[in-house]
């Protein structure tokens, strides 16, 4: 075998390794107390957008599933009395592999207790810049909402348009439209991808904030207009960093949203995965008033890197099976 080498040098794994400590001394210096939880779980994500690695399990008949986020076990250590909490830990998405994606990255998340969007957005931005040695991203970041970055950039509102209207927005040919159907969401993240967020400002980052109801996953509504979530999203160029929410704590809301999703997993052909009853347990319980986010570590090195290819922020890109065993 000739492909034994890693993909990065020592050099750039030195710059990751300061980039972590001067994430970890920021949540220091902040009193944000740092937190481990487990990679495996019973339960796996019901999010129609993710997929979760299964684990066979010898002990039993019953697959265990690899975390795609610590957010559920985050949110049992704040519904225990946690303070404000964060951690770095591996995660693992299925069917995620490329320029901007490895089925194995690492994730920062972190939660602020009684922070508003406008608090936890002033946060994140401050982690970023931080990490990414850029002090003016902090004052320069511009702050968009999701319904004005559609209709500047497409021309439509994103919470009153049809199917249709999504789809003639996109330019979608039949087969695109066959492939898509009727589902709301699908065309609005295509839209994003591929019309939105090409046109933010490459030198600066862009929150895009208030998503679509329909999309508000583990957020709370916004409580001034239940059509949109406080939700928010922070992108440098078209590259998305940061995902975060004012966090739902009702758990009836949430354990309905939880069959939605599973819903529309089974619509669409998906497996559906045992759902984390756990996590409804601590918001019954009593989850405290909270924010939380999550960003993609090797996003970030991207950016300080400079580089539009996560394999050169690894040390070992995602190698298939056959590759590795003879």
């Amino acid at each position: 075998m000739t492909n034994w080498r890693p993909t990065s040098n020592a050099d750039v794994a030195a710059r990751r390794a300061a980039l972590l400590r001067r994430v970890r001394q920021y949540f220091d210096d902040q009193q944000v107390l740092e937190v481990d939880t487990p990679a495996l779980s019973a339960a796996a994500s019901s999010d129609v957008q993710l997929e979760s690695f299964e684990v066979s399990n010898s002990a039993s008949a019953t697959p265990l599933f690899l975390y795609t986020s610590p957010e559920f076990c985050m949110k049992r250590l704040l519904a225990a009395g946690y303070p404000d909490i964060y951690s770095i830990c591996r995660v693992f998405r299925d069917a995620e592999s490329g320029r901007h994606h490895q089925p194995e990255f690492t994730l920062l998340e972190w939660y602020r207790r009684d922070f508003d969007l406008n608090a936890i957005i002033a946060d994140t931005l401050n982690v970023i810049a931080l990490a990414l040695e850029e002090p003016t991203f902090r004052e320069s970041a511009t702050i968009l909402d999701y319904r004005d970055a559609f209709a500047a950039s497409v021309g439509i509102d994103p919470i009153s348009a049809s199917v249709s209207e999504l789809a003639d927005a996109a330019r979608a040919d039949t087969s695109l439209r066959e492939a898509l159907g009727d589902e709301r969401d699908d065309w609005l993240d295509l839209l994003l991808t591929s019309k939105v967020a090409p046109t933010f400002a490459k030198d600066r980052l862009t929150v895009l904030r208030h998503y679509p109801a329909s999309q508000a996953a583990l957020a709370q509504l916004c409580p001034a207009d239940a059509a949109v979530a406080d939700r928010f999203e922070i992108f440098k160029g078209p590259i998305e960093l940061a995902n975060g929410y004012v966090e739902l704590g009702n758990a009836a809301e949430q354990t309905k949203r939880i069959a939605s999703e599973q819903w529309h997993r089974e619509r669409r052909g998906r497996r559906q995965r045992p759902s984390d009853r756990n996590l409804v347990a601590a918001l019954e319980a009593g989850l405290p008033s909270c924010s939380g986010v999550a960003v993609g570590i090797e996003r970030l090195h991207m950016i300080h890197e400079n580089t539009d290819d996560i394999r050169n922020v690894i040390c070992f890109a995602f190698e298939g099976y056959d590759e590795q065993v003879t």
